[in-house]
């Protein structure tokens, strides 16, 4: 049972060095951080009724967790999404290309189900992943007059499919490059109030993998192409940051980051901002499942200076992920 807690223990200890390395290979292990921390606390149980002296590795490694890599639970009371002339809402959703999530469905077009949502939630500002103008009757929500959206028929992958619906006028956009793969970026700048906010849209690397198929692919080319597409969200990653860093707004950051919050990829793009759901959510926060198994990979990054007033996870249950959305009081500057 020690030489047990010790794997496990040296495990979740590997995981909270990953945001801090670049090693492609190491970074799986922040994938599987909720298990490595459930497992060293029913150790830290088991010695606490047997030899104690045991439980101070698991324990050890537990706090170090926490102050290194942060709570997967947010324990925030549910606060109510007030609308007034100080707030803001912003929803992002990775829509799948408006197909089913069901492989054997995959045709279905759930676009009229997934605006009429959208119109029910009434955020002011919408992020689209996988966004597929071709599913789309033609006209959907009016009342967003301002619209950017990045599209090419021919990325049937999806990835560099964008759009960012407003109700604010915007002012700018512009493109986010990624190299070698067919994930990208969109921004905008709208005039909100009396200040002009920088929003990002992202679709980081993708893992390529679903739940049908991984049974039929050899381990070590799936370790290997997991690796890889580490690697493009590392780099990826960087190209966001110098975006962010550059820009002349505060700046929001949405979008499908296709990793956990323990990811190097993700500390790297978060740097000063705050994680909404951190910040205003409760419970675990689950944005997809894979193989039964929860993930938040999902994101909404706000300035500081914002105070998040809410943060809402949907259990829609039309696309492979779920939307969020979380409301924000502006600064006063």
């Amino acid at each position: 049972m020690l030489f047990l807690n010790v794997i496990v223990a040296f495990s979740l200890f590997l995981a909270c060095i990953v945001p801090y390395t670049s090693s492609a290979s190491l970074a799986f292990i922040s994938l599987t951080v909720p298990a490595l921390v459930l497992i060293n606390m029913l150790f830290f149980l088991y010695w606490l009724i047997g030899k104690r002296i045991y439980l101070l590795l698991s324990l050890s490694i537990l706090v170090f967790g926490y102050f290194t890599l942060g709570s997967f639970i947010a324990f925030n009371g549910r606060s109510n999404n007030i609308a007034d002339s100080e707030t803001l809402s912003l929803m992002t959703y990775n829509v799948l290309g408006f197909h089913s999530k069901n492989h054997e469905d995959w045709d279905y077009n759930t676009s009229s189900e997934v605006f009429s949502f959208i119109q029910e939630q009434n955020p002011e500002i919408i992020c689209l992943q996988e966004f597929d103008q071709m599913r789309i009757k033609k006209g959907v929500l009016k009342n967003y007059p301002f619209v950017s959206k990045r599209y090419n028929q021919e990325n049937v992958q999806g990835g560099k499919n964008l759009a960012i619906y407003s109700k604010y006028k915007i002012v700018n956009n512009g493109k986010l490059e990624f190299p070698d793969t067919y994930n990208g970026g969109l921004f905008v700048d709208l005039v909100v109030k009396n200040d002009t906010i920088r929003v990002f849209n992202l679709h980081m690397e993708s893992f390529g993998v679903r739940p049908y198929s991984i049974k039929y692919e050899r381990s070590d080319r799936l370790f290997v192409r997991l690796r890889d597409s580490f690697a493009k969200q590392q780099k990826q990653a960087l190209i966001v940051k110098q975006h962010i860093d550059n820009s002349p707004y505060k700046v929001i950051v949405a979008g499908d980051f296709n990793n956990t919050q323990f990811s190097k990829s993700y500390f790297d793009v978060r740097g000063d901002l705050n994680d909404s759901f951190l910040e205003g959510g409760h419970g675990y926060g689950e944005t997809i499942k894979f193989w039964k198994f929860p993930f938040r990979i999902d994101m909404l990054l706000i300035d500081r200076s914002f105070d998040v007033l809410s943060h809402k996870n949907y259990n829609l249950n039309l696309s492979d992920h779920e939307p969020i959305m979380a409301t924000f009081k502006l600064s006063g500057e």
